[in-house]
């Protein structure tokens, strides 16, 4: 059911939005039906609201200062498909903070994966999320920094995250057409027959984005100077900013991760291999660091670590 719920709610194809247009179908067809099939769906509607309900108490009796961190299901080569949660797991693990995790509802009140209960709140966006517990916990790794440190960062940050994220949307979901999301991770066979779906929602997101507007090799091109700017500034550091991990390690890890090991004959992977191998061997040092238990995190079929 967990996975079931990720594919859902990574396609947009919600129950409801099934069940509009069925009865939109149906009322044309015959009325008695029509309301037969609202009293069905009004209980399935309630079933769920009083499910959704248990679930928050669950996790609101996680324990003082826990955090219950809701994600997609974990991946095959991977511990997620996404580069958030791998980014958000991993300051988890960098800060020391105990956290749980809850696959059963992997999208958030913004709409957004992961996200994070804690103490009875909820909170969206990875980044938010990092910021706010960087302050409840003292852990703010980017403290030491100068002023044009910090805005380095910043900017490489905002690179990954806002940047080189359609490049790699672009690749996963249109150049290849979704085809490594089943070898990455496991899915009920006949929910890949949404998989058109959802590129159909990704071309129209990338179009407006306005990435979408170049061409393949153009996307690429893009991609690989993002790239390139993270590996010259990496030279032979250790981290990013030097011999210590700061926060933008895990992003520029998480959205890396997804090219490294989620990411199966992408250009990407190859420039890493090739052009900027310096970038492959930093993701190695930080899971090594951050991830001792990975392999425990990867589907087998199901993962030992949590």
């Amino acid at each position: 059911m967990p996975r079931i719920m990720a594919f859902v709610a990574m396609t947009g194809w919600t129950p409801l939005r099934i069940a509009e247009r069925g009865l939109k179908w149906l009322w044309g067809k015959s009325k008695p039906l029509t309301v037969a099939a609202v009293v069905v769906i009004g209980t399935v509607h309630v079933t769920s609201y009083i499910k959704k309900q248990k679930r928050r108490k669950k996790w609101n009796n996680a324990g003082k200062d826990v955090v219950v961190l809701h994600m997609f299901p974990r991946g095959y080569f991977c511990p997620n498909l996404s580069p958030f949660v791998v980014k958000l797991e991993t300051y988890l693990r960098m800060a020391k903070i105990h956290y749980q995790v809850d696959y059963e509802e992997p999208i958030g009140p913004k709409g957004k994966c992961p996200w994070i209960t804690l103490n009875g709140e909820e909170i969206g966006d990875s980044q938010l999320i990092i910021e706010k517990l960087g302050s409840k916990y003292g852990k703010d790794f980017s403290s030491d920094l100068t002023p044009e440190q910090y805005a380095i960062a910043h900017a490489m940050r905002v690179m990954v995250d806002e940047h080189l994220l359609w490049c790699l949307v672009v690749w996963r979901y249109i150049v290849d057409g979704g085809a490594s999301l089943s070898i990455c991770m496991k899915f009920p066979v006949f929910f890949r027959i949404l998989i058109p779906v959802f590129r159909r929602k990704v071309k129209k997101a990338v179009w407006m984005q306005g990435i979408g507007r170049h061409s393949f090799s153009e996307v690429e091109e893009i991609g690989r100077k993002d790239l390139s700017a993270l590996s010259a500034f990496l030279g032979e550091n250790t981290y990013l900013m030097g011999d210590k991990a700061t926060e933008v390690d895990c992003a520029v890890f998480g959205m890396l991760s997804q090219i490294i090991w989620n990411s199966p004959n992408s250009p990407y992977l190859k420039m890493l291999d090739t052009e900027f191998t310096n970038l492959h061997a930093y993701c190695q040092r930080v899971k090594e660091e951050f991830w001792p238990d990975w392999n425990d995190c990867l589907v087998q079929p199901f993962p030992k670590c949590q």
